[in-house]
């Protein structure tokens, strides 16, 4: 974890400074490269929970979405049925959509398949996006080729809420792109040799 940097002392992607917890994502999270599959997935199905909504909604109520879905613990998670989406609906600390909800759920189950098919999720992510940290040399897009194939595969799947700009905002937080502007401190510290994060 990088040590939280005084705002004033730094220079940091423009998007992190309205916010102190926005900033502390981007200076202790954004663009690490994450290899683990569980929080890969957990990552994936918080940027699901995002659509329609902004970065800082998840934030705030991501600690209430880890309590609810149990630490994103896939196997617990497959187990939910009606009576948990209803409990659900019912979380004031959620984002309280049902689709978003089924589709975790259905997500959680996919994720153990690909696991019982000797599919490891973080392999598949990384494979497809070339094994290493890409790094962004132009201007920051909502989505790319890549990220539209990635979604395609992860839509092959059965996963729902992974469109390409979704795809593309969870391929820059899982480090896969390296997407921090130029001016940014963390854009030469964030590279493939910093310590794998876990979420």
């Amino acid at each position: 974890m990088t040590p939280n940097v005084q705002q004033s002392t730094v220079r940091r992607c423009a998007w992190a400074e309205s916010d102190p917890l926005l900033r502390a994502y981007h200076d202790e999270e954004w663009g690490v490269p994450l290899h683990d599959s569980r929080a890969l997935w957990e990552l994936l199905m918080l940027e699901g929970f995002q659509a329609g909504l902004s970065w800082i909604t998840v934030l705030r109520k991501r600690e209430a979405l880890r309590a609810a879905f149990r630490q994103f613990d896939a196997a617990k998670v497959a187990r939910f049925g009606a009576a948990d989406v209803k409990r659900l609906l019912n979380d004031a600390g959620i984002i309280r959509s049902r689709a978003k909800i089924e589709a975790t759920i259905e997500g959680a189950r996919i994720f153990l398949a690909m696991q019982e098919a000797g599919e490891d999720f973080s392999s598949f992510a990384w494979k497809m996006a070339g094994g290493k940290p890409m790094r962004n040399a132009g201007a920051r897009p909502a989505e790319t080729p890549l990220s539209a194939e990635i979604s395609r595969e992860l839509r092959k799947r059965g996963f729902k809420f992974v469109g390409p700009v979704i795809v593309y905002a969870w391929m820059q937080a899982a480090g896969m792109v390296n997407d921090h502007a130029r001016n940014c401190f963390r854009r030469a510290a964030v590279r493939g040799d910093e310590a794998p994060r876990r979420m």
